[in-house]
């Protein structure tokens, strides 16, 4: 089973995913509503991946400095969807870029393809 650490601000975002992934992909969800809450529990738990909203790259930047949790893949979640943001979020080294509002139905598909899990 997969387990994936949710970390987003926005309780909405937050819930709506974790219901998605628990419910259609039957994943483990974890979640934390704030950038070091999320990095205390990555390192504590050590997900498959994480999610996280892309107005965290603090926390991002801060992940990859740890050698114990910056093997694990994270993809961005953000409602920017310009080319410009779009390149700006592929030169930091995330696995993956997802748009919001995403497809609560698809996004364990999406995570699935972003990270080559079959």
């Amino acid at each position: 089973m997969r387990h994936i650490l949710i970390i987003d601000d926005e309780d909405d975002i937050r819930e709506v995913a974790a219901l998605s992934l628990e419910s259609v992909a039957g994943w483990q969800i974890t979640t934390a509503d704030c950038a070091a809450e999320g990095i205390k529990k990555a390192i504590a738990e050590k997900p498959d991946a994480i999610l996280m909203d892309v107005m965290m790259p603090a926390a991002f930047k801060e992940m990859q400095k740890l050698p114990e949790i910056a093997h694990i893949p994270v993809i961005l979640l953000t409602a920017k969807v310009q080319g410009v943001d779009q390149r700006r979020f592929a030169g930091l080294g995330v696995a993956a870029v997802l748009f919001k509002p995403f497809d609560p139905l698809s996004l364990s598909e999406e995570i699935s393809a972003a990270l080559g899990w079959s």
